[in-house]
């Protein structure tokens, strides 16, 4: 049965203490909530807990030692922000340092030593997802060379890990709207036939896919048609507003508007898809005149209020394509980072992800 992991990027700890703070703080009382005597973990570790880790076997011992006393498991880890995922402006931060970057391979090889000492013995394979290359912006046939140097070189360390230890650790190569990989067309036609495909696959965030008015159904196979998989998926929904451009919606959308994190946008008009960088941009921006999709990760179990809907739909038929492509389902990972900037938010936070975590339990099948 497929574990339905919560990612911990939602909690800014960045020092080994703080992780294990926040998991006796939120993730027991979830796994409690929930009734379970183990919860899956997406585990986010900014670059120097993974470093430490990574140079310390003793220290991934005894990480490993905490989480099997809290009954908690890890299989994956979301290694797309780098650190400081909580700063009061983070925007286009995120996406750095870039694939060109080699603070970006290691960091990454870090998180792969630290994963293969982490994983349950359930685990047939763990996984860690990162950023789509880089913003598009700048980006060059040169920054192309480098990138698939860096996936090499990854591989190959990823091949030797897997000898060492009887399980393989996969990269999934998460698409977003604006970046170099802005959607999967744009990720499988850049990583298929360029990467190993045994060790370098798709993360399906379905809240991107959403915003990108791709169907879902499509985008699944067009990953499979290639020879590339689904390593993980991240059951997220975006925002829309079907009708933007009246008061009432610009009210509603304009209630999202927060400076920490960059809300992409798209308006899907019968000539293409139109396209801001963030919310802000939209409102002043975009016609306004037709449908309206949000990067701004809304809570499953929770509908906003009308007239704003979310994208789970898009997310439920993503999930059944891949379970419908997949001999084996691949991770699902439950990733609302944006608990802390919802706009009216009263909701017990480890209360908040249990009803997620439940939603995604009851909808996509499988367990904590």
């Amino acid at each position: 049965m497929t574990s339905i992991a919560y990612c911990t990027n939602v909690h800014p700890a960045e020092d080994l203490p703080g992780i294990i703070a926040q998991l006796d703080r939120y993730a027991v009382p979830v796994r409690e909530e929930l009734g379970v005597d183990t919860l899956a973990l997406g585990l986010w570790l900014a670059e120097p807990v993974a470093r430490g880790l990574a140079e310390d076997v003793t220290a991934r011992r005894g990480l490993a030692a905490e989480l099997r006393a809290r009954g908690l498991t890890v299989s994956t880890l979301n290694a797309f922000p780098y650190g400081g995922f909580h700063q009061d402006v983070v925007k286009h931060s995120v996406y750095l340092p870039r694939w060109t970057d080699p603070r970006r391979l290691s960091y990454t090889m870090a998180c792969a030593t630290v994963l293969a000492d982490l994983l349950p013995d359930s685990a047939s394979y763990g996984s860690i997802s990162t950023l789509p290359l880089a913003w598009r912006e700048p980006w060059t046939k040169t920054d192309d060379v480098r990138a698939q140097a860096a996936f090499d070189v990854l591989a190959r360390y990823l091949r030797a890990e897997a000898d060492r230890n009887g399980r393989p650790i996969k990269l999934a190569v998460e698409p977003e709207p604006g970046c170099v990989l802005d959607t999967v067309a744009d990720a499988v036609g850049w990583l298929a036939g360029r990467v190993d495909h045994d060790h370098i696959g798709i993360c399906l965030d379905t809240c991107h896919l959403a915003v990108s008015f791709a169907d879902p159904v499509e985008a699944v196979k067009e990953i499979h048609r290639t020879g590339l998989s689904v390593v993980k998926v991240q059951a997220s929904a975006a925002l829309e507003v079907a009708e933007p451009g009246t008061d009432e919606g610009k009210r509603a959308i304009a209630a999202f508007v927060e400076p920490r994190y960059l809300h992409q946008v798209r308006e899907n008009t019968p000539t293409g898809v139109l396209a801001a960088d963030d919310l802000p941009e939209a409102l002043t921006d975009l016609p306004a005149s037709h449908p309206w999709r949000v990067h701004f990760h809304v809570p499953l179990h929770a509908e906003p209020a009308a007239p704003l809907t979310s994208t789970t739909d898009v997310l439920l038929a993503a999930a059944e394509a891949v379970r419908a492509a997949s001999d084996v389902m691949p991770h699902v990972e439950v990733e609302t980072y944006t608990w802390t900037v919802l706009p009216g938010l009263s909701t017990d936070l480890a209360a908040g992800i249990a009803a997620e975590l439940r939603w995604a339990i009851d909808h996509i099948g499988g367990a904590p």
